[in-house]
């Protein structure tokens, strides 16, 4: 989209402050479907900011995708479980809830020092000026797939391994 830049920058602030909220509510929600709604609309908050990026392509696969399949089968799979059973033994903090926020907390700073020690403007411009010529050659969804399969193959691949360990892991908890 192409809108003046103080309404772009409200809308980024306005989106941010959805994201960051809807994230802490996934986390902080006790009630396991309001987590998951919680989760939908952080996808919905990620699939307007592609459209703020002028990526429509992008955004309508993660509101199909993301939103409308894999929110709408986890809130099926949380609505299936039985409450009483999930609220049974509820510890305050436990050995694992430790380790997870220390591991959840170093990658926070690490990403943090890796955002404010990364020299954005010269990416900035560099991309731009790929776009204005690569632009005129081809489509949005043929530029993805470019990137996808020639700058982009190792951490498309790592993404598909980390998604099959979820898979297996899924279907590990769920014959239990």
């Amino acid at each position: 989209m192409d809108l003046p830049g103080p309404i772009h920058d409200f809308l980024l602030v306005f989106l941010g402050l959805g994201l960051i909220l809807g994230s802490i509510g996934v986390v902080l929600f006790t009630n396991p479907i309001y987590s998951a709604f919680s989760l939908g609309f952080v996808l919905v908050c990620i699939s307007l900011f592609y459209i703020l990026l002028n990526s429509y392509f992008v955004a309508a696969a993660q509101l199909l995708i993301y939103v409308g399949a894999i929110n709408v089968l986890i809130l099926f799979a949380v609505m299936f479980m039985n409450g009483s059973e999930y609220y049974k033994d509820f510890h305050l903090l436990t050995l694992g809830d430790g380790v997870t926020l220390l591991v959840c907390t170093s990658i926070f700073g690490l990403l943090m020092t890796t955002i404010t020690d990364t020299s954005w403007y010269g990416i900035i411009w560099t991309t731009r000026s790929n776009q204005i010529i690569e632009h005129d050659l081809l489509s949005n969804s043929q530029q993805i797939g470019i990137h996808l399969s020639t700058d982009f193959f190792l951490p498309f691949e790592f993404i598909s391994i980390i998604l099959l360990v979820a898979l297996i892991g899924a279907i590990a908890v769920a014959r239990q």
